[in-house]
């Protein structure tokens, strides 16, 4: 299994309505792909200077079937979210592999 992490740190300004945005909109719209088996959002919880950090993470089988994600879904679903919060939010990804869970 694969955890594909995404790290976010979006400005108090527009925090509210980015979760919001983030739990109706784009994280179904993912989720939508097929690509994926669950999601979870997760509250960083450390100080940051200009805004809330946050860990999306999307539980994937197999790295194949998260790269065929990033060659035909990531794209347009990336563009939207910085074109919707752009210079409002910065992110990084970073993969997981799961190697033990009960």
């Amino acid at each position: 299994m694969i955890v594909y992490n995404v790290t976010v740190n979006i400005d108090t300004s527009v925090h509210d309505e980015w979760l919001q945005w983030m739990k109706e909109k784009h994280i179904p719209d993912v989720m939508h792909t097929g690509m994926f088996l669950e999601n979870k959002i997760c509250r960083i919880l450390a100080e940051s200077e200009g805004g809330i950090s946050y860990a999306i993470q999307y539980l994937c089988p197999d790295l194949e079937t998260l790269e065929r994600y990033q060659r035909l879904f990531a794209p347009a679903l990336q563009a939207e979210h910085i074109q919707r919060y752009q210079g409002k939010v910065a992110a990084f990804r970073t993969l997981l592999e799961v190697v033990h869970q009960q």
